[in-house]
């Protein structure tokens, strides 16, 4: 059940009427609602993987609580849910990657090594899930909060359906409260939740997917272009994967807060960051926060020597770059960002190496133009590796893309879209200061221009619903 299709808007049609108009005066009844829905969201990708699901909760909802009562044993239950959860991950998303990789290295040394490759099929949602379960049980470690004695409750958090198959990222520290708080209607909010999910869908039904068209038909065969329309290929895929992760980011904050919920910003208009490091405070910020928070603070952070805090940072890109998929690829963009971002963290001083949220950003000078020129740019050639399929065949694409056919008129002009982008940018620009662009953009109009937008958007959703795509974190 995609975020993009009208199976959703039923599905959360019906939830939203139970949730509020049925049983709304009991907080006990209203979680049970969501907590049903959620598992009834996730069983309809992949019914088999509710057990997987179910597990998961159970155990690291076990252990917290053992972790809590224990007084000699709590390092030895934090492992337990550590290599439990990371086993389970590392089995269903990065075994065959191993596998492949070891046999390849045997028969380059004359091994008879078999190959035990597995038809194994990725849970959707396991690399988001499996990381609300670990920061509940680190952070009921380090005393940051107490053990939930509500079962329903913590199985609500882990699960939460706007955020249970791509994110954002949440903390106990933060949802967990709102869910054990009595949440009362509010029209407000609702028709703010209503206005996000509307430039979700525009982000990904009118942004992503219309790029998708072009990026997969270059990708797919970059012998086949010149270097400029290589170009143009490697920019529509950088406004696809943003406009595609953004917009279920959106459509997740959006519906989350209709049912009186506030989550974790996800994106804070990346691509008008001036340096690689603002680019990392604005973009996939639940999960860049959560490797500061989890990996890069108590690997030392930026505490020790400087040889000590970059290789911490080295660290926690190549964990990020390989938390996106089993292949080298992902690995070689993470280790891309490591480049691009040292220069800014070796100069900074300490208080400003770690990662936080800024959305201040203005264009003042010509200089400030081209900073965020040449990182958008940066960004972008860094997306080749991680779209490619192999490192040889985005190799392949970097040597093409920098030929003389750079020079050459594109093959693939695709004006509509780059009419809709322009417009787009525009849109993002004036509302690069909220939490997202049509926040607070048209309130001021008058009625007649802003519900005139409003259709506008509307419109386009409506027109191009039907391209058979998918969310591309839906593979993390």
């Amino acid at each position: 059940m995609l975020f993009n299709k009208i199976e959703f808007a039923y599905f959360f049609g019906i939830v939203y009427v139970l949730y509020w108009f049925v049983f709304s005066k009991n907080l006990k009844q209203q979680n049970a609602v969501v907590l049903i829905a959620s598992f009834f969201f996730f069983a309809c990708f992949d019914w088999r993987f509710l057990f997987l699901l179910f597990f998961t909760i159970v155990l690291d909802f076990f252990i917290a609580h053992k972790i809590h009562n224990s007084q000699w044993h709590k390092k030895r239950w934090l492992w337990a849910s550590i290599s439990i959860n990371l086993s389970f991950l590392g089995i269903f998303k990065y075994y065959n990657f191993f596998i492949e990789n070891v046999a390849k290295i045997g028969n380059h040394f004359g091994w008879n090594h078999q190959e035990w490759a597995l038809k194994i099929i990725l849970p959707v949602g396991i690399s988001f899930y499996t990381f609300h379960g670990l920061s509940y049980v680190i952070d009921v470690y380090n005393g940051k909060i107490k053990p939930v004695d509500n079962f329903v409750n913590y199985s609500l958090f882990v699960s939460f359906f706007p955020l249970l198959v791509a994110g954002p990222i949440e903390r106990a520290t933060h949802l967990l409260p709102q869910i054990q708080t009595k949440r009362n209607f509010d029209y407000a909010k609702s028709v703010d939740g209503l206005r996000q999910i509307l430039w979700g869908l525009v982000k990904k039904i009118v942004i992503a997917d219309n790029c998708a068209v072009y990026v997969n038909s270059i990708f797919e065969a970059p012998n086949q272009y010149s270097g400029s329309s290589l170009f143009v290929g490697c920019l529509l895929f950088s406004f696809q994967i943003y406009g595609d992760f953004s917009g279920y980011s959106d459509i997740a904050l959006g519906t989350a807060r209709m049912l009186g919920f506030e989550l974790f910003q996800n994106f804070s208009f990346p691509y008008f960051s001036k340096s690689s490091s603002e680019f990392w405070k604005r973009w996939h910020i639940s999960l860049s926060s959560w490797f500061r928070d989890y990996v890069y603070i108590p690997l030392g952070g930026s505490r020790g020597s400087k040889f000590q805090s970059i290789r911490n940072v080295l660290i926690v890109f190549l964990l990020s770059g390989f938390w996106h998929g089993a292949n080298f690829t992902f690995l070689f963009w993470g280790f891309l960002h490591v480049l691009f971002f040292l220069p800014s963290f070796v100069s900074a001083d300490k208080q400003t190496r770690i990662l936080e949220v800024n959305t201040n950003s203005a264009i003042s000078t010509m200089t400030d133009f081209l900073k965020m020129t040449s990182t958008f740019l940066m960004v972008s050639f860094a997306w080749i590796f991680f779209r490619s399929s192999s490192i040889s065949v985005a190799f392949h694409y970097v040597d093409t893309l920098f030929s003389a056919s750079l020079f050459q008129f594109p093959e693939v002009v695709p004006k509509t879209v780059i009419g809709y982008l322009l417009l787009f940018i525009c849109i993002e620009w004036m509302g690069r200061n909220d939490l997202y662009a049509i926040e607070k953009l048209g309130l001021q109009w008058n009625k007649a221009l802003r519900l005139g937008f409003y259709y506008l958007l509307t419109y386009l959703i409506l027109y191009y619903y039907g391209a058979d795509f998918q969310f591309l974190y839906f593979q993390f």
